[in-house]
């Protein structure tokens, strides 16, 4: 017999027989066939020549259904095989037929990419040129990406689809750069020109095989975001009062390159590394530079107001502000645009967002971000009603629980930039969270990376003193100031009453306990327990500023020693680390086995020493 291969048009193949002019299709069961219509003429198969030229096909990757030979797999599989066949099949030991088969396949082709630069976008296609042709590579790697979750998992060879059944193949090394990159911004590929924001610069991976043509900024971006290569080191601005270190120096120049391209960012780095200050010669040498055309909002937790007050006119004393809080905030409005800086408070936004979302801010600066870590929460979404040409956040925890708070941060500083959350959810935070897949977790990383500085402070050790002391200042609700005033007159009457009754000496037990009065006040207003007023303050801004403190030093894995000398005030604080599931030793002059608490707190048992003068 001879052997025949009939390739049809649905890219299948059926393999038969011929027995002198009789040709009979494959079939494992007949061994013998009788003809009577010219004459009676009885075949008797070959079996083994018949199994030997199935196997032959089988070899390239066929499966075999009695005679009909199909490929199975995915395209890319399915391609690979047809091409070694065809290019092997003029070689073997059959007749080949073809029945409306049309496949080819050619190796000769270059990728050229082409960007063009628009007001705040690019436009970046890609084509392939065969001969004197060009074709878009876009809508023909879109059924390509479709079929894989990770573009580590492409076979060694690429065969695209140019025109019905004619493939043009690519070694995938060579053109990796170019399927990463389309991979990364597959959510688009809807068209044959892909917009790229200047913040998705870094996923475009061209390396200098492949022709560019166009802008050079976008590859230029690209490179300084991948790398923080070409990113100015700038000097410190001069009406500073303090001498930045290296790396916070560094921060200022990462600061001023997200400033150059409207990149909004996060400075994550540890408590006690100076985000603050950072922040603050940002905007001096903005205003040196003649660059800071407006005032910039800064939105904090009420307890750090008195903390940036201090910080702006020990360091900057160039910079103007004025704080937007407490009751007579209104009448401030109007000198708004008289000052560099706005100071306001997360509860205040909410209630004023009408008049706030009629400005425009330079920069919008949110101190203690992780408050719109909830993206559907009335602070969040009054936050993003707010104009600014710029955005920072502040946060040494942007993920406390989840990613989706990483999430929400970036829909504030750069809205679109992580998708939609429901597009962030499926992409990247159930396969992160709920499958570990580590693949997602590296392209997620991949692509925020830049608009995240974090530093540790075991990273920058070698720039800190053995020791660094931080005073941090609290500023006092209405309540508590108005406490806190007609406490001090009222103490004030009693001591010169005292004084000039018995004099200086014999008053000091009255001196004393005014100042005791003072300093309760200023510890938590139930430390007064006696006094009516004090009764009806439920809240302490010392105590929501220590839960902030306490809340960061622990989600950067810190231990805590924390002292007071009022044990009332030790059990007031315990009650909030016990509702807030936080663990604690206890060392007061009533602890009796104090070799048991100290021993607890150094193995790791507890977080925080709570411990008493």
């Amino acid at each position: 017999p001879k052997a025949v291969l009939t390739l049809q048009a649905n890219k299948y193949i059926q393999l038969s027989f011929l027995y002198e002019n009789y040709e009979e299709k494959y079939d494992r069961k007949d061994l013998t066939i009788k003809y009577t219509k010219d004459g009676e003429v009885e075949i008797v198969r070959d079996r083994e020549f018949e199994e030997k030229k199935v196997q032959e096909i089988e070899s390239f990757g066929f499966k075999n259904l009695e005679g009909t030979f199909i490929v199975e797999g995915d395209t890319q599989t399915k391609l690979s095989k047809w091409k070694h066949f065809l290019e092997m099949v003029d070689k073997l030991d059959f007749i080949v037929k073809y029945e409306n088969f049309d496949m080819k396949f050619v190796e000769e082709g270059e990728i050229v990419a082409t960007t063009e630069d628009r007001k705040n976008w690019f436009n970046l296609s890609f084509d392939i040129k065969i001969g004197r042709r060009k074709y878009s590579l876009i809508p023909i790697v879109i059924p390509i990406l479709k079929e894989i979750d990770s573009y580590e998992e492409l076979p060694e060879y690429l065969n695209f689809e140019f025109e019905t059944n004619k493939f043009i193949t690519f070694k995938t090394e060579n053109i990796k750069p170019i399927i990463k990159t389309l991979f990364e911004l597959r959510d688009r590929l809807n068209r044959d020109k892909i917009e790229i924001k200047p913040y998705e610069a870094h996923l475009i991976e061209l390396d200098e095989g492949i022709e560019w043509r166009g802008s050079k900024e976008l590859r230029k971006l690209s490179q300084q975001l991948k790398h923080f290569e070409g990113i100015e080191q700038v000097s410190q601005p001069k009406g500073l009062k303090v001498e930045l270190r290296d790396y916070q120096l560094f921060g200022l120049s990462w600061l001023l390159f997200l400033h150059k391209f409207r990149f909004g960012g996060i400075l994550a780095d540890d408590m006690g590394l100076g985000k603050t200050i950072q922040t603050l010669s940002l905007l001096l040498k903005l205003k040196e530079m003649k660059k800071l055309k407006k005032p910039s909002l800064i939105v904090l937790p009420t307890s750090l107001i008195g903390n940036w007050k201090v910080e702006v006119e020990k360091f900057a004393p160039d910079l103007s502000y004025l704080s937007l809080y407490g009751n007579d905030r209104w009448s401030k409005f109007r000198k708004i645009d008289k000052v560099d800086i706005v100071f306001t408070t997360y509860s205040v936004i909410v209630r004023d967002v009408e008049d706030l979302i009629k400005r425009e801010f330079e920069y919008i600066i949110l101190d203690e971000a992780q408050k719109i870590k909830n993206p559907s929460s009335k602070v969040t979404q009054v936050v993003k009603k707010l104009n600014s040409n710029y955005k920072l956040a502040l946060s040494g925890t942007p993920i406390e629980n989840h990613l989706g708070e990483l999430w929400s941060i970036f829909s504030f500083l750069m809205p679109g930039f992580l998708g939609s959350l429901k597009e962030f959810k499926k992409l990247y935070q159930n396969p992160i969270e709920k499958e570990s897949d580590n693949k997602k977790k590296e392209e997620l990383f991949f692509k925020i990376k830049p608009f995240i500085l974090r530093r540790t402070k075991e990273k920058v050790a070698k720039e800190l003193p053995e020791k660094v002391e931080i005073v941090k200042y609290v500023e006092f609700s209405e309540e508590e100031k108005k406490l806190y005033e007609s406490i001090r007159i009222l103490m004030d009457k009693k001591v010169q009453e005292a004084i000039l009754k018995n004099g200086l000496n014999r008053s000091q037990i009255v001196v004393l306990d005014a100042l005791l009065k003072l300093r309760q006040v200023c510890c938590h207003p139930a430390l007064l327990n006696k006094i009516d007023e004090a009764k009806k303050i439920k809240t302490s801004s010392k105590l929501e500023l220590l839960l902030d403190l306490v809340e960061e030093l622990l989600a950067e894995g810190r231990k805590i020693l924390l002292f007071s000398q009022f044990t009332s005030m030790i059990d007031i604080i315990k009650e909030k680390f016990e509702k807030l599931n936080i663990s604690y030793s206890l060392l007061t002059g009533a602890t009796k086995n104090r070799d048991k608490v100290i021993n607890q707190f150094k193995n790791g048992e507890t977080d925080i020493f709570l411990i008493s003068l």
